[in-house]
């Protein structure tokens, strides 16, 4: 059997070398002693993917050396979730046998939750006929007697749903459990118990806040949803359509009525706000009905562009969430002309890799 497994002894000293990384990098800041929050040492990963190899009647999955790019074959992946490590052998022995159901397949794609919800896409090189949909709908209700599970076939310009596109997962904040639909092939935090710590470090620092919340790059209302109860109202904005929709399914499955999203991206809501530019998306949204004081911005790995970030320059309390350390010391450099961190976190999101999020709290001068 090939084991992908992880040395867990060796957790605590990858974690130890991450702080002190950041902290060397963000020394300079003056800020105040890193959080440190710790990921669980196995079966994190929410999310998995894996491409397909056929050796004669065998199939497997592999993953790719990153050095050499050699093929690494895969029984057992101790990051994955339990509920991805216990479907993982099930189905390819339910594929094995089915020629329709393996032949040309090349990848298969996990999602998971914390609820008990899985959902696996099987992708192709070959398009998708009705004896496909057939199989598959029989390989469906073979595995929902163990599994709360749906199936989606995708080849080129192909997509067939055998239920649902997306996962509901179940997060607990401050024993308060709020519920996030999760779309197949769109961002979300692929550890979900290190995103409860992150979504708890931001209401922490939200409670003694006032008045109203900006955020920028919301995805499917992550944070916004969870911080809502902290603020009069929170505007949130996303470029993302299918985040956008989960996002506004979120709204309604937790019931809040504070929080309105839309779907612009930083720049053009930057251009909005500084009267450059006028947009229909913000029809019916009064921008000047908003006190906020507060921005929260989790951008992706290139960070802020420069006009957002003299927006962001402009707010009293910014939340800043990044995945990557390089971006955010670069924007700090401006940032800390006007604001002083107060807090700041970083988040094993994920373990055993150089990878870090990290969270800064920043008040005005």
């Amino acid at each position: 059997m090939a084991v992908i497994s992880i040395d867990t002894t060796q957790y605590p000293i990858q974690l130890a070398e991450k702080e002190k990384r950041i902290s060397a990098q963000f020394n300079k800041f003056a800020a105040p002693k890193i959080e440190v929050f710790q990921s669980q040492e196995k079966h994190y990963r929410q999310r998995a993917e894996f491409r397909v190899w056929h050796e004669g009647e065998d199939l497997f999955h592999i993953m790719f050396d990153p050095q050499t790019k050699e093929k690494i074959r895969v029984d057992q992946f101790d990051p994955a979730a339990p509920l991805i490590c216990e479907l993982m052998p099930i189905l390819l022995e339910e594929l094995k046998p089915n020629e329709k159901l393996r032949r040309k397949l090349f990848q298969i794609d996990y999602l998971s939750t914390l609820s008990g919800e899985i959902l696996v896409s099987l992708i192709y090189h070959k398009q998708l006929d009705q004896e496909w949909i057939d199989q598959a709908t029989e390989l469906k209700q073979r595995l929902s007697h163990k599994f709360n599970i749906d199936i989606i076939g995708r080849a080129r310009k192909q997509k067939v749903l055998l239920g649902n596109d997306y996962v509901i997962e179940k997060l607990s904040v401050n024993d308060k459990q709020y519920t996030y639909q999760q779309v197949e092939n769109s961002f979300t935090q692929p550890n979900a118990k290190l995103n409860e710590k992150m979504l708890e470090w931001a209401v922490d620092i939200a409670a003694p806040l006032e008045n109203d919340l900006l955020e920028l790059y919301c995805g499917n209302g992550n944070f916004s949803i969870a911080l809502a109860a902290c603020f009069d109202k929170v505007l949130a904005t996303e470029i993302s359509k299918s985040s956008v929709k989960s996002a506004q399914f979120n709204i309604a499955q937790n019931q809040i009525e504070n929080l309105d999203i839309i779907r612009m991206s930083s720049e053009e809501f930057t251009q909005a706000m500084n009267g450059e530019k006028s947009f229909s998306r913000l029809n019916g949204i009064d921008l000047k009905s908003y006190n906020c004081q507060s921005i929260l911005v989790d951008p992706p790995r290139a960070g802020l562009d420069p006009k957002t970030t003299d927006l962001v320059q402009g707010y009293d309390n910014i939340i800043y969430i990044s995945c990557n350390p390089d971006t955010l010391e670069r924007d700090l450099m401006q940032l800390t002309q006007t604001h002083r961190i107060e807090r700041f976190a970083i988040f094993d999101q994920f373990p055993y890799t150089h990878h870090i999020e990290s969270g800064v709290f920043l008040s005005r001068k």
